[in-house]
């Protein structure tokens, strides 16, 4: 598993979401000043995460978007997934005859990629937000 800039992204905007709700609507162009994000971007990143329920929607005067669960609920593997495609990110290249090396060196990252993802699983929002990570 690679995080792609799509998967920061989309972290750094739960976390100021998060951080900034306080039981009411964050506006998206708040968060995209704060993070220095476009505003566009961060609105199709945003619909994403909406569509995996990990965000809701208010409209009108004073709307934004809230968690649509508890931080601890939400892992940081689910936000990545959330906006990138895992398929789209492992590498699936067809091996020349020769390429000993590359067939050799695939398993590792690939042993790589499943313990990072073991790892977001084991991580929530909540953590990222109370810098519980900084402490282990």
């Amino acid at each position: 598993m690679r995080i792609s800039t799509k998967g920061r992204h989309a972290v750094m905007a739960m976390v100021d979401i998060a951080r900034h709700s306080d039981e009411r609507p964050v506006p998206l162009a708040d968060v995209a000043k704060r993070q220095m994000i476009s505003l566009s971007y961060l609105e199709q990143l945003v619909s994403k995460l909406k569509k995996k329920s990990l965000v809701k929607s208010m409209r009108g005067p004073g709307g934004g978007y809230i968690l649509a669960g508890e931080p601890d609920s939400i892992s940081i593997h689910q936000i990545v997934v959330a906006v990138d495609d895992p398929s789209q990110t492992e590498r699936a290249l067809p091996y020349a005859e020769g390429q000993t090396a590359r067939k050799l060196t695939d398993a590792l990252w690939r042993k790589v990629g499943e313990e990072v993802q073991k790892y977001l699983k084991s991580v929530t929002l909540a953590d990222v937000v109370h810098k519980k990570i900084e402490k282990s």
